[in-house]
Order: structure tokens, then sequence, then C-alpha cells
């Protein structure tokens, strides 16, 4: 197989699939913040973060439109309106289904996986009844378009890098927002003592709807971020929530850093075995070795925190 290739042109194709490994590694990371903050945080199990997810990529398809239509001179800047608005509408939602559903069953943390699947499926229904059945995708804008050359046989995408440039973004600010900022001292509070935290004046209540909010809105931007890459479908989000999931398990559950490592090791992993074997069997064998590990170290990389 690589007697077909020089050494230049296998280098060139493993920094390609590198290079999408970190695409992948974006996504992923986008995806994963969110549900650390949801899972990790507040021990809830929210099988319907995709559908937060692909809420997100429904708003930015929209807001391209509109601005396309209406405002044609503005296009070339409408995604950060619309990475704005995902994060607004996907967060609200959170917000809803918190008071609506979630705060009933945080001592039932098995509850919350069939409360959020059953969510799942409606939201998947409202979706396909709402915007059509079939996948839509959105057009990017033109200084998204194209590839950056690096060297004489490796060009990467321009849209790709926008990805990764957005994921280190999100990722410092949730970092600000959990360690250096008085809403993510509370937030450990609860998560360490809820009785304790109560009795020194936090309102935990609003603070959980809080956290499940800014997670799901998290979950939005990843689904703008996901639009520049993938066509948006209703169930476009369950395409990545097992991938998500096995993410923030692998790096220790509420541990940013565990989060961004185990995202990087999956994606890179996958990627460059997909050179090697089909798609689906690089993720057969991704995931056997992920399970391996977390039956030698089940609280993944970094130390897993429980809420009680």
């Amino acid at each position: 197989m690589f007697s077909d290739f020089t050494m230049a042109e296998l280098g060139a194709i493993f920094a390609m699939q590198g290079f999408a490994g970190l695409i992948l590694f974006s996504v992923f990371v986008l995806m994963a913040l969110g549900l650390a903050i949801i899972f990790g945080q507040m021990g809830v199990i929210n099988m319907a973060h995709g559908e937060f997810m692909i809420l997100g990529a429904y708003v930015t398809y929209f807001v391209s439109i509109f601005f396309a239509d209406y405002m044609p001179a503005l296009f070339s800047g409408y995604f950060f309106v619309a990475m704005f608005l995902a994060f607004i509408a996907s967060g609200a939602l959170g917000l809803l289904v918190e008071w609506a559903i979630i705060r009933h069953l945080y001592k039932r943390p098995l509850d919350t996986l069939l409360a959020t699947w059953g969510l799942s499926l409606i939201l998947q229904q409202v979706y396909r009844t709402a915007f059509g059945a079939r996948e839509v995708g959105v057009t990017i804008p033109s200084w998204m378009m194209g590839s950056m050359p690096v060297t004489d046989m490796i060009e990467v995408p321009i849209n790709g890098i926008f990805v990764m440039i957005l994921a280190v973004g999100i990722s410092l600010a949730v970092y600000f927002m959990m360690f250096r900022s008085n809403w993510g001292k509370q937030v450990r509070a609860i998560n360490q003592n809820r009785v304790m935290a109560g009795a020194v004046g936090i309102n935990t209540e609003w603070t959980d709807r809080l956290t499940f909010g800014i997670g799901c809105g998290v979950a939005g931007v990843a689904g703008s971020a996901f639009t520049m890459i993938g066509s948006t479908g209703p169930t476009a989000g369950q395409l990545y929530i097992v991938d998500t999931f096995l993410v923030v398990v692998f790096g220790g559950a509420g541990s940013i850093l565990g989060t961004i490592a185990s995202a990087f090791s999956i994606s890179q992993a996958q990627s460059i075995m997909e050179f090697f074997l089909s798609g689906s069997m690089a993720k057969v064998l991704t995931l056997l070795v992920v399970v391996g590990i977390l039956m030698i170290r089940p609280q993944g990389l970094f130390s897993l925190k429980l809420r009680k």
C-alpha cells in the first residue's frame, strides 16, 4: 500500500489526515463543552443535547437566508450574528426544559436519560414538521471559501481553520466562566455540597437553571459551527451524541481540560485510522480502545467529580 507513495506524499497524506482530525476535534470540543457543563457539573444525562445543537444549526441557516434576501451587503458577517442568536435560542430552550422537566429529576439521574431521550424524539419531529425532512445547507461567506496553501502538496480549508479558532475561543470562554467568575464558583460549590451552598445564600435553583441553559447555548454555537462543515437535518444531532458522551466520559466528567484532551485523542485516532480502514471500522476500533482504557481507569483521563 505504502510502496505506491513517496515519503513526501506520505507525509502530506498524514498531515492532511491530522488536520482533518483537528477539524473533527473542534466539533467534538464544541459539542462536548456544553455536555461537560450539564453532565459533569449537574449529573444530568442529556440525550437531547444533539437536538439543541441542531436548533443552533437551523437558526444559522435561517439567518443566512435573511441576510441573503434582505441585507446582502452585510452577508459576509452574518455568521457572527447567527452564532449569537443560536446561543440565545438554544439557551432559552434549555432554560424552559430545565424548568419544565429537569428540575424535577435531579435526584433521579437515570430518569433524566429517559426524559431527555423522549425530548430528543419530540424535538426531531418538531424540526421535521417545521423545517421539513430534507437536509439543508448554508451558503458560506466568500471569505471562508477556498483553501490556504501550507506547502506545495498540503492545503487546508479556510472554514476548517475558522471552526478551530472558534473552538479555542469557546473553550477559553467556558474556562473563564467556570473558574474565574462568580457564577462558576457557585456552580462548583453546588457540585461539591448543595445543602451548604444553599445555606450560605446561593440560589441553587436559579444556578441550576442557568447552568443548564448555558450548556445548551454552547451546543447551539456548536450547531452554528457544524453548518460550516456539514448539512443540517432533523436527525443530524444523533450522529454526534454518542461520540460526545464518549468524549466527556473518557476525559472525566466535569473536567474541561479532560474534555479537550479526550476530544483530541479520539478525533486524531479516528481520523488517522480512517486512512487505513473504513470510517465505521475506525469508529469501532476507537470505541474498543476507549472502553479498554475506561476499564482500567473508570474515572477517565482526569478526576471524575460527582454531584452531592
